[in-house]
């Protein structure tokens, strides 16, 4: 699956899974739709190895929390399971599935889309000024095939001649924004 920030006003986020083996639609999917909620767990480099178990094909029984290692820790506001060891976990309502088509038996994708009701970082991964410390998060990004990298350098690129509504949004101040 594929994870990405949407928007901020208010929140939205998507992650993208493409069918299974079989030409089914993959569990997190039925389950967003079914329950109208899911969470999104970051995904880090001290969390890979589970993050590649997890991605096995596996019956809907089986519970791949406890099959790659990792700890359940109820949600607040949604009725889905947060992954403790996560340093950064979204709560959100289920908002819709756009279908893209494709070919064969995997081709084609579900993006579903949520908006974010609650959001929940450790301490330890917030910086002084408030933004995440990202360096010592360490994300985990697809890049295709079998590979995969993380984040070893952040930099700033403000927008010349940028308006203060323009820079609060890109700073996700919506109140600023209205």
């Amino acid at each position: 699956s594929q994870f990405q920030n949407l928007t901020f006003d208010p929140p939205y986020v998507m992650f993208a899974a493409n069918q299974n083996t079989a030409g089914r639609r993959k569990d997190s999917v039925v389950n967003a739709e079914q329950t109208g909620e899911f969470v999104y767990n970051m995904a880090t480099f001290d969390l890979r190895e589970a993050v590649n178990i997890s991605a096995q094909e596996v019956p809907l029984e089986v519970d791949e929390f406890e099959m790659s290692g990792v700890t359940k820790t109820p949600s607040r506001l949604v009725k889905a399971y947060r992954v403790a060891e996560s340093p950064v976990q979204f709560e959100c309502r289920y908002h819709q599935t756009v279908r893209l088509p494709g070919n064969g038996k995997m081709g084609t994708t579900d993006v579903v889309i949520g908006e974010v009701l609650g959001i929940h970082i450790k301490d330890e991964f917030i910086l002084p000024d408030g933004k995440l410390d990202i360096l010592k998060i360490k994300p985990l990004a697809r890049l295709g095939y079998y590979d995969y990298t993380i984040v070893e350098s952040v930099f700033e690129m403000v927008i010349p001649g940028i308006n203060e509504d323009l820079r609060a949004g890109m700073e996700g101040a919506s109140k600023k924004v209205r």
